[in-house]
């Protein structure tokens, strides 16, 4: 049935989540202060609006299959870049006409 005491006895046993094996593989912080190179392009993409498109490279290259946690800033970064093509578009079409 299971392991006696004497089988586990001086020998180290991996322990596994069976809900979430990637548990505990993260456990380091993220690059850039802690918040990731998602939300840190995101925030400086207000100052220089490039770092926009390159989070959203990085996003669709899937980047965040490295690392999940930066889904979510690369997620925004690309929002981000979305609206801001959006306007400069709508800019240069109302200035031409």
């Amino acid at each position: 049935m299971g392991k006696t005491d004497q089988d586990a006895e001086g020998k180290y046993i991996p322990i596994r989540d069976a809900e979430g094996p990637r548990l505990g593989l993260f456990d380091k912080p993220l690059p850039c202060c802690g918040c990731g190179f998602g939300w840190f392009f995101f925030l400086l993409g207000f100052v220089l609006p490039l770092l926009w498109y390159l989070g959203t490279i990085l996003y669709f290259g899937k980047y965040y299959d490295k690392d999940p946690r930066e889904r979510s800033g690369l997620a925004a970064c690309a929002i981000a870049a979305t609206f801001c093509t959006v306007a400069a578009v709508i800019i240069v079409l109302v200035l031409m006409l």
